[in-house]
């Protein structure tokens, strides 16, 4: 109990990442509620009449340039970008945690196999890696999943191998050892409880740079694929007038930053929170 409050005194005291933990939750919220709240316009309903219209009590941010609601499409953009965002984030760090739990414990030849991995996949930038996996595997809503998974694969077995390298060491993890527990039985009871702190602080500061990863492929038409309302395509779709009208670019765009901003301060705040020797 003394643990929860402490670690809530330090996080409140960063005012911007408390701000932001209530807009990430706003945004969350919307993402997984917004579409069965907007019922009153579908995301995919043309009306050339509406071309362009502007804000009203009928259309909170206007129509875009094929009559269709910016409002009720930028909800709906939520729930792709951010799910896609989420699971490929989730994703990853599954395989990245398991990587670097066997990296840091067993050391040796699976140690030298998973560094060369992980170096190869960090020499590659994370949007150009998974441009190449959308190339190879083709375009769905799946593989851009799988394209933000393993672009940050790589974060998640570099914290967590350092991790387990001091852990292993300790007192407790010695004596667990010495009374005859397995590996595997010291890894997910003693080592892998002791790294959740590293493994939340790493899946928050990634959720944003998945977000601009997943909005960066629909951006070029390999991400989320239509008919689907995406923030990235959005802004693709409304580039060509947003000088007539910007308003179009401008919905999306500012999603993407007050999400991806509202996500690294979050990850700040719970990193400080978290560190001991703070």
């Amino acid at each position: 109990m003394k643990k929860n409050s402490a670690f809530l005194r330090k996080f409140a005291k960063r005012k911007a990442s408390v701000i932001s933990t209530f807009l990430l939750l706003i945004l969350i919220f919307t993402a997984i509620f917004g579409p069965a709240l907007c019922k009153r316009y579908h995301p995919n309903h043309q009306n050339q009449a509406e071309r362009f219209a502007p804000i009203s009590r009928d259309h909170w941010l206007g129509t875009d340039y094929a009559g269709r609601d910016i409002f009720t499409r930028l909800v709906y953009g939520a729930k792709f970008s951010i799910s896609v965002s989420f699971f490929g984030v989730l994703a990853g760090g599954i395989i990245g945690v398991f990587l670097g739990l066997v990296s840091g414990y067993f050391g040796g030849v699976s140690d030298n196999l998973i560094s060369r991995l992980i170096e190869l996949l960090m020499a590659v930038p994370g949007l150009l890696l998974a441009i190449i996996i959308i190339a190879v595997m083709g375009k769905s809503d799946f593989n851009t999943v799988i394209s933000v998974a393993v672009s940050v694969i790589a974060s998640f077995t570099r914290i967590i191998r350092s991790s387990v390298i001091s852990l292993r060491e300790s007192d407790y993890v010695k004596s667990a050892y010495i009374l005859g527990a397995s590996d595997w039985r010291i890894i997910f009871t003693h080592i892998l409880p002791n790294c959740i702190s590293f493994i939340i602080v790493t899946f928050t500061l990634n959720l944003g740079t998945a977000l601009l990863t997943v909005s960066s492929l629909s951006f070029l038409g390999i991400g989320v694929q239509p008919p689907n309302p995406e923030w990235g395509s959005m802004i693709s779709l409304a580039k060509e007038y947003m000088l007539s009208y910007p308003l179009g670019i401008l919905a999306p765009g500012l999603a993407i930053t007050i999400f991806v901003i509202s996500s690294s301060l979050v990850g700040d705040g719970l990193r400080d929170a978290l560190d001991p020797r703070i």
